[in-house]
């Protein structure tokens, strides 16, 4: 069986930190506040007001991406390296999803005639 490349394992891990931290912050938000971002976003963007809370929760995800100050994968590989274990308590688990994702993939490409 292949081993998952730990470059892209360390991807799938920063992806699932961000999300985690997004989805934090979005919980933490009333539905008005939602809406008030999403409405906020589409001005700022030119794109029409959310019709529903589903697209309001899209834009506001944007709006709350770029408040939070995530670091940029470079940086937060750096501080990961030195403290997985700082990081690992907080992740979601969805980068284990996405290792095996990329598994199957690889083992579909490696049996295709």
């Amino acid at each position: 069986m292949n081993q998952p490349d730990p470059g892209q394992v360390l991807q799938a891990k920063y992806r699932d930190y961000c999300s985690a931290r997004i989805t934090e912050a979005l919980l933490a938000l009333s539905p008005d506040e939602i809406f008030k971002l999403a409405e906020a976003e589409a001005r700022d963007t030119g794109r029409r007001r959310p019709e529903s809370y589903l697209e309001a929760v899209r834009l506001a995800t944007g709006r709350v991406r770029d408040r939070l100050g995530l670091p940029e994968f470079e940086d937060w590989a750096t501080e990961y390296a030195r403290n997985p274990q700082a990081f690992d308590q907080e992740l979601m688990g969805l980068w284990r999803s996405e290792e095996s994702d990329e598994g199957a993939e690889t083992a579909r490409r490696r049996d295709a005639p």
